[in-house]
């Protein structure tokens, strides 16, 4: 344990905890830039030196060229810590044409997930409610992998260019997406249906409306 009494300065002290807030609230570690906006720093840079002066006494570790790849030494003490790459949006609603980049990585712990160590897995933040019946909302974060799908498998798609989150259903020798909220139609590929990760892990943000 740290003496962080000691150790940190009332500023250190005060990231530290915001470092904690935010993970528990949200799944991930803030970026620079929330962390620049929360404490009216004068630039994202200001934030980073913060940041190292706290991995420099030993209370963060930080993989350099990472967004958002900060990890509590206690977390990798009690778990065998995973980085996954964080994409943005995913429609949980309509399918729409677009390109998922890469938002930085979240650490989560592959043994709670039932993750291998080598599972190709990624993170997707969902937009939309066709998915609420399977409990999940607008907001939610997924974690998937890349792998087969089963049929009733949640699945991240791509169906004639357009990506969606949706159920993987197989009838007949057809495979189709199938919402979880009657007001959203059931997705028949007209000429492309290609699984990009099937759904291990809900991660819900605490106190969000």
């Amino acid at each position: 344990m740290f003496d962080l009494s000691t150790k940190l300065t009332d500023r250190q002290r005060e990231l530290l905890e915001y470092l904690r807030q935010y993970q528990r609230e949200n799944g991930v570690m803030p970026s620079t830039r929330d962390i620049q906006r929360h404490f009216g720093f004068s630039s994202q840079t200001a934030a980073m030196s913060h940041l190292r002066a706290l991995e420099k006494k030993g209370v963060i570790q930080r993989h350099s060229h990472k967004a958002r790849a900060v990890v509590f030494p206690e977390d990798l003490e009690r778990a065998e810590i995973l980085d996954i790459p964080l994409y943005g949006m995913i429609p949980a609603g309509y399918a729409s044409p677009q390109e998922q980049q890469a938002d930085g990585s979240i650490a989560v712990d592959v043994n709670t997930l039932g993750l291998g160590r080598n599972a190709k897995a990624f993170a997707l933040k969902v937009r939309g409610e066709s998915m609420i019946g399977a409990n999940i909302c607008d907001g939610d974060m997924v974690i998937l992998e890349a792998k087969e799908p089963r049929p009733r498998d949640i699945v991240a798609a791509l169906i004639d260019g357009e990506t969606t989150l949706k159920r993987f259903v197989v009838k007949d020798g057809q495979p189709y997406l199938q919402a979880e909220n009657p007001d959203f139609p059931d997705l028949i590929p007209a000429n492309e249906l290609l699984i990009q990760g099937v759904m291990q892990a809900l991660i819900r943000q605490v106190g969000r409306d």
